[in-house]
């Protein structure tokens, strides 16, 4: 995020700004800068998962109860989905969209957390599409969520802002920052 974006995010409440800037500083991430799993942790419990999101962050990712969670957050996206409303010239995209997220749960399984990212992000612009029309594709997008529901708001301008993570390095694949950044996400929409 730069600093004109910054100037941007007036719309956000200064405690949301704070934690925010935190999880995704202004300059970017470098070498050792990246967020830190308290840090996350905090933006959990200001997005109002805090309690739910420190239990399943403490599940390790092929365990048969973290199974069982992604379990649930593919019915609960999948109900998002196919309760939305849409016109018949986008049935295709709603389509595409739940044909999406198993291949997100499979890249989740193999540990491949930077892809993960890159496919959540895929999926929540689509949704927020079907879930907002047209708003969703305009830059004002994340004041207008806020006007609804603060943290609302807040978890869609985190969703606009995953695709700045990167590992650690380029070699790692499996980074415990960007799980823990990713789990914010589905966290959140299983609680939804």
């Amino acid at each position: 995020m730069s600093f004109s974006s910054l100037k941007k995010n007036n719309f956000m409440p200064g405690e949301y700004r704070k934690i925010s800037e935190r999880l995704f500083p202004s300059d970017g991430f470098s070498q050792g800068k990246e967020p830190d799993i308290k840090t996350v942790t905090g933006f959990a419990e200001t997005l109002g998962i805090g309690a739910d999101y420190q239990r399943i962050l403490e599940l390790e990712s092929g365990s048969s109860c973290m199974q069982v969670f992604l379990e649930h957050f593919q019915n609960n996206l999948e109900l998002l989905i196919q309760k939305t409303w849409v016109e018949k010239t986008e049935e295709k995209r709603k389509q595409k969209l739940q044909d999406d997220v198993p291949h997100l749960l499979a890249t989740i399984k193999q540990g491949d957390f930077s892809k993960a990212i890159e496919q959540f992000s895929a999926i929540i612009d689509e949704l927020a599409y079907l879930l907002f029309g047209a708003q969703s594709e305009k830059e004002d997008f994340p004041e207008y969520t806020f006007r609804i529901d603060e943290q609302m708001g807040l978890f869609w301008w985190y969703t606009s802002r995953l695709t700045l993570l990167k590992p650690a390095s380029p070699d790692d694949k499996n980074d415990k920052v960007l799980w823990a950044v990713l789990l914010l996400g589905i966290c959140y929409l299983t609680n939804f």
